[in-house]
């Protein structure tokens, strides 16, 4: 099911949003449960109720929206929880 569309995170609007996996049906290295995943806006997945997310390769893919519960997290939160992901692995 996961679908790649390579998206420009700095074409999207400032607010961040997020869900934590609860499933990952033959996914498991992709997404993990009980992980908390960036949420990128798109419109054209959600009549397909699809969910976009940045995935453990890094990079953007559409994966069932019942596989993810959305969080309503602080913008700290959300600000930290970015910043951890894009830095670069410890040699």
């Amino acid at each position: 099911m996961a679908e790649g569309k390579t998206s420009d995170p700095a074409t999207l609007s400032g607010e961040k949003s997020f869900a934590v996996c609860v499933r990952n049906d033959e996914y498991e290295a992709a997404i993990e449960l009980r992980k908390i995943y960036e949420v990128l806006d798109d419109a054209d997945a959600e009549p397909h109720e699809l969910i976009r997310v940045i995935d453990e390769s890094g990079e953007d893919y559409l994966y069932p929206r019942e596989w993810f519960m959305p969080l309503d997290l602080p913008q700290s939160v959300g600000e930290v929880i970015v910043e951890i992901a894009h830095r670069e692995p410890a040699a």
